[in-house]
Formats: structure tokens, C-alpha cells, sequence
């Protein structure tokens, strides 16, 4: 299929192919874009591909305007969960025609079909949809239905609020797209919050029945770790190691129920791999009773540093302003102001990013959101007082190797809002530590030292990526699309405690928002994390007889 004349004049174009294959045709379809003059702007391609981790997968490119996303599903389930608009199409040998009506959910009016070996009845599934064959494999999309509507292009200008994780990521994702950013923190620096710990733990979750916050931290894990390459490595951008994580089983149940998990042989042994007591106690050289996961891939990072290195990626068009004190939001027309306590103006632009973390709850805009700060108290131990291990060990606790002389424990979950170190949750760090290395002396005597941080947590655990919603506008709203919005405002919010893996996908899922792109993740996980269910389970718990519960 010739795409050259079909692309030229447009912004964008997105090819969808049902089988990557061995990335071949992916690499010549770039170099006939690129050889191009008149070629569009940017490129994006979406492929079927086998040998993945179920899911969606954005894979890098060294130039920022390729965009390839291999989805790990089969025809029909892709695209059921895809949101794109498609503008060329490759089909290869498929069954059935269930996957005629997604298809043409998503293609664009005058995209092209090209699909080698039809049979009759898809022939004809296609052209009641709206696909008009010129030839035997060849076809043009012209349906008169409705379409998905398209997003205008936006005035690449923006406010992030907040220069943590959340801030600093939503940074550089809109700048590697020619956004003009301002960035406002309240401090005197970025990274003074919770992303001011000494070290932050990446791994993944596994579950028995693949649920949304194992899909939704696989997706992020795996994003993460091929962004932070992109950005320049894992302890060469910026501090920490990929020594792999030693996740701990809790009990002999746990074990049993994670021995089950492994023996269905869905989970490559480079992304996890289950060890026997005997095996994991070796690697270890400590005691691990009922056994445990090893990570491979996963390690300790320096959330500050990481902040520090997608900064610098942003180049000479992210303008700080930093020391910034409490900030308040004004709309003015169709834009945005940011001011400080002193009616000084900081910024404005026509789209707000709320990446502050607990402080969003003392806005006006996002004050009914149910988030919740959980003060964090870790603990930092000196070599002499604390195991020396191969690689980050966890369970209820975390224990990560020496880095510049310390070791760092924890951490808490408290309720309450004090800032200071405090010698009950020292205790506390030290008593699951004895447990997790099966050592009751272990930390004897370590002087307290270590940080609070305080982390921003959503009842049911996800973030909160999107369109913020307009509560006092929403009425008996239904359906996540009918809710009300604020205009311009957007929520990068509810990291919890995987703000380090999280902070990537979810600022390259908004920014691909913005831009009317196709979304790196699949619908179910986007609506998972839409800020307006909230909205939507109010009003379920408003409804709800006394004492119901709904868990949300």
C-alpha cells in the first residue's frame, strides 16, 4: 500500500497494522516517511504483535516524532479497546468478521484498506460498514455514520502545578511535543515532597486474575523502564540500579496462591520469576521461609534525580517558577492564571496540569475529590546497623541496598499530619524490618534518622489522570463521558506509593489526551483512572439505602 500521496498535507497519520511481524515493514514504512518532504509531521503506527506482556505497549523511537504502539491482544479485543482514528489500515489473515463494527469505529472517512485474501462474508462486512472495495483487496472508508469525534489541534500552552514526579513527568511529555510550559512549584526546588526521598522501589504487580491495578502497573512498569533508557539509563541519568527486587511472600498461603500464578507459565521469567525458600534464601543469603518473587528488571531509584533528568530532557522552553508559596487559580476568558498569596501572577495559559499531589485538596476546582495525604516516615539506617543486601527486598516493608552509606526502611502508613521524624514510627520500620530478615536484633540501637514524606492516595488506590470534573455542575450524570468538566483543567493526582512508575505513563496518556493522539493505554484502564468516577460513584452512594456500601 502507497501511503505517500493519501499522508502529505496532514498533521498526523496513524497506520494500523494487524501483525508486526518481525518489525520489517514498521521500519521501511519509517523510512519511506522520512524520505519524504511533504510527509506529515508525525507518524503513529499501531500493530498486533505476539511475545509481549499482555496490554499495550508505546515503544520509544529516537525520533520523537514516530510513535509505534504494539498491542499484545487479539484483532477484536484491540480494537474494542483501542482509541484512535485509524487513516491507512494493513490487514493480514484474520477469522471471522466480530471485528468488522470496532474497525470501523475507529477508522477515519477516506482512510485506506488494504486486505490481501478476504473471504466473501468479511468482503461483505466491510462494505456494510462503510469500507467501498476498489479492487479485490483494496478499499476506501466513506460511511455516512457518525463518527468518533475528532480533538482540535491544541494551543500548545500550559501551567503544571507541582514539581514532584507527577509535574516534572507532564513537563516532559509536552515538551517532547513543542508545548511551551510553565512549570510552578511551591518550593524552593523541585522533588521537596514526597518525590524527596532517597530512594523510590519500581516492580510490578501480579494477581490471579490479571485485575485493573496489576494491568494498569505492568503497562506503567514497562513504559517506565524503556523511558528511563530513552532518558539515558538507570544509574547514569540519574541515581539508582537495577538490581532486581526480592518481593517476600507473606505466609504459606500467599506462596501458594503466587506458585499457582507462576505454573500457569504466562509470566515471562525476565519480568518475574518465583523462587523456592531454598532458592531465594540463596540469592539472598538471609532466611526466606515461604519463598518469593524476583523482579529482575525492577530495582531502587532516586525519585529526585529522575525528576531532575525529565527536566533537563525538557530543554530551553520549560520556564520554572519555583519558591512560588501557595497558588491559586483564576479563569480569565478561555485561560488559566496561576497566582501566588500576593496576587502575583506566575502564569497563564489556556490548560492546567494540578500535579501538586496532597496540596490539590486545598483548591477550590478539586477540593470534592476524595484524596487523602498518608503521612510516610522511612527510615534511614548506616551500613553498621543494617543487613547488606544484593538487591531491594520487600514484603509488608521495604529494605534497599546501601547507597553512600545508607540503607533506607520503611516505610509508614500514619494518618495523621505530622512533618517531624518521631521515634514510634522508627520502632515500627524496625520491627517489620527484624521481621522481613528474620533477625530480632536487626537495626539495634540505630539512631533515628530518615524522612516524612506525605503520599496522595485516591480511596480505590489508582491515580487520577484527566479532565477534572465540575462537581456542583453534574446533575444526575450517568455516563463518565456526560460528566461536566472544568475547561482547561486537568488532574495528574492519587500516585500513592508508585508515583516513581506511575509519574511516565500516565503524563504520556494526558498528554496524548491533549493532542487527540491515540491513547498508549486500553479504554478500560483510562476510564479506570478518570478523575470524573468520582463523580459517578457519589451519586451511586447517595442513592444507596443506609449502611450499603458500594467499596468504591
Amino acid at each position: 500500500m502507497q501511503l505517500q500521496e493519501h499522508w502529505r498535507g496532514r498533521t498526523r497519520y496513524t497506520v494500523f497494522d494487524s501483525d508486526h511481524g518481525d518489525g520489517r515493514r514498521f521500519a521501511e514504512l519509517v523510512e519511506t516517511w522520512r524520505a519524504d518532504p511533504q510527509r506529515p509531521a508525525h507518524l503513529h503506527v499501531i500493530a498486533l504483535a505476539g511475545g509481549l506482556q499482555p496490554g499495550f505497549h508505546r515503544i520509544a523511537q529516537p525520533d520523537a516524532n514516530v510513535t509505534l504502539d504494539l498491542l499484545a491482544a487479539p484483532l477484536e479485543g484491540a480494537l474494542t479497546q483501542l482509541n484512535a482514528h485509524l487513516d491507512a489500515i494493513r490487514l493480514h489473515t484474520v477469522d471471522g468478521t466480530d471485528f468488522v463494527r470496532p474497525l470501523a469505529r475507529l477508522t477515519a472517512l477516506g482512510a485506506r484498506l488494504a486486505a490481501p485474501g478476504l473471504d466473501a462474508d468479511q468482503r461483505a462486512a466491510l462494505q456494510a460498514q462503510g469500507f467501498a472495495f476498489e479492487g479485490a483487496d483494496d478499499a476506501v472508508f466513506a460511511s455516512r455514520k457518525p463518527r468518533l469525534p475528532v480533538t482540535p489541534p491544541p494551543e500548545r500552552r500550559a501551567l503544571v502545578l507541582g514539581a514532584g514526579m507527577a509535574g516534572c513527568a507532564a513537563a516532559a511529555r509536552l515538551r517532547a511535543r513543542g508545548w511551551q510550559v510553565t512549570l510552578v512549584e511551591r518550593h524552593r526546588q523541585a522533588a521537596m515532597e514526597a518525590s524527596g526521598n532517597l530512594a523510590g522501589i519500581f516492580m510490578p504487580l501480579l494477581s490471579r486474575d490479571d485485575n485493573i491495578p496489576t494491568r494498569l502497573t505492568r503497562a506503567a512498569y514497562l513504559y517506565a523502564l524503556r523511558y528511563w533508557e530513552q532518558l539515558g539509563g538507570i544509574g547514569r541519568a540519574f541515581d539508582g540500579a537495577q538490581c532486581g527486587v526480592l518481593q517476600l511472600a507473606r505466609d504459606a498461603g500467599h506462596a501458594a496462591v503466587s506458585r499457582a500464578i507462576a505454573l500457569d507459565g504466562a509470566t515471562p521469567p525476565d519480568f518475574a520469576r518465583w523462587l523456592e525458600p531454598e532458592q531465594a534464601a540463596a540469592l539472598l543469603g538471609l532466611p526466606a521461609p515461604d519463598g518469593g518473587w524476583l523482579f529482575p528488571q525492577g530495582g531502587w531509584a532516586r525519585p529526585g534525580s529522575v525528576c531532575a533528568a525529565m527536566l533537563a530532557s525538557c530543554g530551553d522552553l520549560l520556564t520554572t517558577r519555583f519558591d512560588a508559596g501557595d497558588v491559586t487559580l483564576e479563569r480569565d476568558g478561555d485561560e488559566w492564571l496561576a497566582r501566588a498569596a500576593d496576587g502575583t501572577q506566575l502564569g497563564r495559559a489556556p490548560t492546567v496540569i494540578l500535579a501538586s499531589g496532597a496540596g490539590a485538596r486545598r483548591m477550590p476546582q478539586t477540593r470534592d475529590l476524595p484524596l487523602q495525604a498518608l503521612r510516610g516516615q522511612v527510615t534511614h539506617l548506616a551500613p553498621e546497623h543494617a543487613p547488606q543486601l544484593p538487591l531491594v527486598l520487600c514484603r509488608e516493608a521495604y529494605l534497599t541496598p546501601s547507597n553512600s552509606g545508607v540503607t533506607c526502611a520503611g516505610a509508614t502508613y500514619d494518618l495523621d499530619a505530622d512533618p517531624q521524624l518521631r521515634a514510634a514510627s522508627q520502632q515500627e520500620n524496625v520491627e517489620r524490618l527484624r521481621a522481613l530478615v528474620s533477625d530480632p536484633m536487626a537495626a539495634e540501637g540505630a539512631p533515628l534518622a530518615g524522612r516524612v514524606g506525605f503520599r496522595c492516595v485516591a480511596p480505590d488506590r489508582l491515580p487520577l489522570v484527566g479532565r477534572l470534573p465540575d462537581f456542583a455542575a453534574a446533575g444526575a450524570t450517568e455516563r463518565l463521558r456526560d460528566v461536566p468538566r472544568h475547561p482547561g483543567l486537568y488532574g495528574l493526582l492519587g500516585y500513592a506509593s508508585r508515583g516513581l512508575i506511575w509519574a511516565p505513563l500516565a503524563a504520556e496518556l494526558l498528554a496524548a489526551q491533549l493532542e487527540g493522539e491515540p491513547l498508549p493505554l486500553e479504554m478500560a484502564l483510562v476510564d479506570a483512572l478518570d478523575p470524573a468516577r468520582f463523580v459517578l460513584r457519589a451519586r451511586r452512594s447517595s442513592r444507596a439505602p443506609a449502611g450499603f456500601d458500594d467499596g468504591a
